[in-house]
């Protein structure tokens, strides 16, 4: 499938997705980038400060932060892609039907990772055409893992999951590198054995048949330092409700944002 994707903003997410499409093999001929500043594409993808003329696009991505929305709208009036792909966080599909016209919308929440193919894209449209779905599921199985959601109520969680979830992942890390630190080992090695540990570990419980909860005990040796540690992690139930309470309050601020945005 060749069909024509028009980028309209090139933001970080967007420009991460676009290195990858080109980086798996897609043709990069397939992509116009839209901007009003100048900004960096890969080799073969043409880019524009205006919209081209006497074209009608396949796709056309919203790259933009969610606030420029309304200010983006209006270039893209007389224009009607068959499908409006949006990445915009916490904008609905009737925020998007009130601004831009098109036959089909579909949100999707990218999580960083895409830049390597190892992301997650969540998707939701209201659309339940299968060629609609068959090519945006196919434009972003490149990305990472792909995933449907059948409510839109919950697209905030998935948001606050794993939109955010690199962000909270991240932070993690940090802790514990700080924490590797502070016993003594230098930074710069701390570092590189938590980001291993975090990466190896990660692989293997996505391999594994058990849930993480089994792997975590099967490290954890009755007696042994693991399980001393696992110990306050686990009392009190305060991790869990330490991520919880994360989690709720992006999935919080993701609704706001909804709510400001279909009142314009």
């Amino acid at each position: 499938m060749n069909t024509p994707v028009w980028l309209i903003g090139c933001g970080n997410m967007a420009g991460a997705m676009l290195r990858r499409w080109v980086d798996s093999g897609i043709d990069p001929d397939r992509f116009t980038v839209v901007t009003r500043s100048p900004t960096t594409v890969p080799d073969g993808v043409r880019a524009l400060h205006a919209l081209p003329v006497g074209e009608t696009p396949g796709i056309v991505m919203l790259g933009v932060k969610p606030q420029q929305l309304d200010a983006v709208a209006p270039i893209l009036a007389g224009v009607r892609p068959a499908i409006l792909l949006s990445i915009l966080a916490a904008v609905d599909e009737a925020a998007l039907a009130a601004r831009i016209e098109a036959d089909a919308i579909v949100r999707a929440m990218p999580n960083l990772p895409v830049a390597i193919g190892k992301g997650v894209v969540a998707l939701h449209s209201g659309c339940a055409d299968p060629a609609v779905r068959g090519a945006v599921a196919a434009l972003a199985r490149p990305l990472g893992l792909v995933e449907w959601i059948a409510d839109v109520a919950h697209f905030d969680a998935v948001t606050a999951l794993a939109g955010s979830g690199p962000g909270f992942t991240y932070r993690w890390i940090d802790a514990l590198a700080g924490a590797g630190a502070a016993l003594g080992l230098s930074n710069p090695q701390a570092l590189r054995l938590a980001l291993a540990t975090v990466e190896g570990s990660a692989m293997l419980a996505a391999a594994a048949s058990e849930p993480p909860a089994a792997l975590a005990d099967r490290v954890a040796s009755r007696g042994g330092s693991t399980r001393e540690g696992l110990d306050v992690l686990d009392r009190d139930g305060a991790l869990a409700a330490l991520v919880a309470d994360t989690l709720r309050a992006a999935e919080r601020r993701n609704a706001e944002m909804a709510a400001a945005a279909r009142r314009g």
